[in-house]
């Protein structure tokens, strides 16, 4: 039997990659790995926060994750395809590599946001450090395009 992993971050972008993973995964009769790495939170301030206030943050984050992760599997479920959820804490890319070594996935699908290559060169990304590095076949899903508004006449 076939694995993919579908890395998901709950952006604008999910419901495409859910898609594009429907689409493979049906005529495969694949089983789907659905991942969200929870990363910490930055802190941003010299007085940083204090460690109730962050591990709540952590615990609404993770009852958050786990519950858009069941709703997506259960969205592949309607469609006869067999998900499992992963929630993992850390970087993303580190996390999509570890898990697709670790399960030997047949094939990776995951969004793209199409940041500004100022963003990438600074904060890096995720897909491109995927595309990289790993060793299976990668659908690359783009973000949705924003509508331009129209040109007055």
């Amino acid at each position: 039997m076939k694995t993919i992993l579908t890395p998901v971050d709950f952006s604008t972008t999910t419901q495409d990659v859910i898609s594009e993973t429907i689409a493979l995964a049906g005529p495969l009769g694949a089983h789907v790995l659905l991942l969200h790495s929870l990363q910490p939170p930055m802190i941003t301030t010299e007085y940083g926060i204090g460690i109730e206030v962050l591990q709540e943050t952590l615990a609404i984050n993770e009852k958050v994750a786990v519950r858009q992760l069941n709703h997506l599997q259960a969205s592949l479920a309607t469609k006869g395809i067999s998900a499992e959820t992963l929630l993992v804490n850390g970087l993303a890319e580190a996390n999509i590599l570890e898990q697709a070594r670790k399960h030997k996935v047949d094939y990776i699908i995951l969004g793209s946001h199409g940041h500004t290559a100022l963003y990438d060169l600074l904060v890096g990304s995720t897909t491109h450090a995927v595309l990289k590095k790993t060793s299976c076949p990668v659908i690359v899903v783009p973000s949705p395009r924003k509508k331009k508004p129209a040109k007055k006449r």
